[in-house]
C-alpha cells in the first residue's frame, strides 16, 4: 500500500481517537500505569480532538497518514505562545507501525510546514521525561532538550515532561521567487541537520 499524508477531516476523528489511545497505551506502558490510562476511551479521545480542532482549525494543521484507507498516524501543530515559534502538539503512529518509517515521514512533513512559515524560526514539542524511545527519535532528527520541564496530566497520572526545540533559518527570498520554499530544499535549512 501507498501511504498518503493529507489533511485530517471530521470523518477521521473516530480513527484518530482510537489510534491516539492505542499509541498512548503502547508508548507509555512502562511509564504510566494502565489504571491511569483506563478512564479514557477511543470515543472520548475523538471528542477531545473534535472540540480542540473546532476552536483551532484556522491556526493549526491536522494531518493524517493514510494507508489503504486506514489512518496509520497523525500530527497536530500550530503557533506556539512565543511569537516567532511553532509547536508540535502531537505526533502518533499506530503501534504496529512503530519503526516502519511512518513517524519519520510525518515528522519531516510537519517540519517542512514549520519551515515554510515565514513568521516561525523555531518549533518546540513536549515529551514524557521517561519516554526514552520518543526522546531518541526526536534527538536523531535534530531536536534538543532545552532545559525546560513541567508536570502535566495524562489520563489520571501527573507526569514529568521535558521540552525539545529545533530552529532553522529561512533562505532569503528575492524578487520573483516563490514565497514558500519547496519541501525538498526546506529540510536542508534546519539548523543542526546535515545536508
Amino acid at each position: 500500500m501507498t501511504v498518503v499524508i493529507r489533511e485530517a477531516t471530521d470523518g477521521d476523528l473516530a480513527a484518530i481517537g482510537a489510534l491516539h489511545l492505542a499509541s498512548r497505551m503502547t508508548a507509555y506502558a512502562e511509564i504510566i500505569s494502565a489504571e491511569a490510562l483506563a478512564d479514557t476511551t477511543p470515543d472520548a479521545m475523538a471528542e477531545w480532538w473534535r472540540e480542540r480542532y473546532r476552536w483551532e482549525r484556522d491556526t493549526h494543521r491536522f494531518m493524517v497518514a493514510e494507508d489503504g484507507g486506514t489512518v496509520a498516524g497523525f500530527t497536530y501543530a500550530g503557533p506556539d505562545e512565543t511569537p516567532d515559534a511553532a509547536i508540535l502538539h502531537a505526533i502518533h503512529v499506530a503501534p504496529g507501525r512503530i519503526g516502519s518509517g511512518l513517524g519519520r515521514r510525518l515528522l519531516a512533513d510537519v517540519q517542512d510546514w514549520f519551515a515554510s512559515q515565514p513568521a516561525w524560526t523555531s518549533a518546540s514539542l513536549w515529551v514524557l521525561e521517561g519516554n526514552a524511545r520518543a526522546r531518541g527519535f526526536y534527538e536523531h532528527h535534530g531536536w534538543r532538550f532545552d532545559g525546560t520541564t513541567t508536570v502535566d496530566a495524562i489520563g489520571t497520572a501527573m507526569v514529568p515532561m521535558v521540552r525539545y526545540r529545533r530552529s532553522w533559518s529561512h533562505p532569503p527570498v528575492t524578487a520573483g521567487q516563490r514565497e514558500t520554499t519547496p519541501s525538498s530544499t526546506v529540510r536542508g535549512c534546519w539548523q543542526g541537520e546535515g545536508t
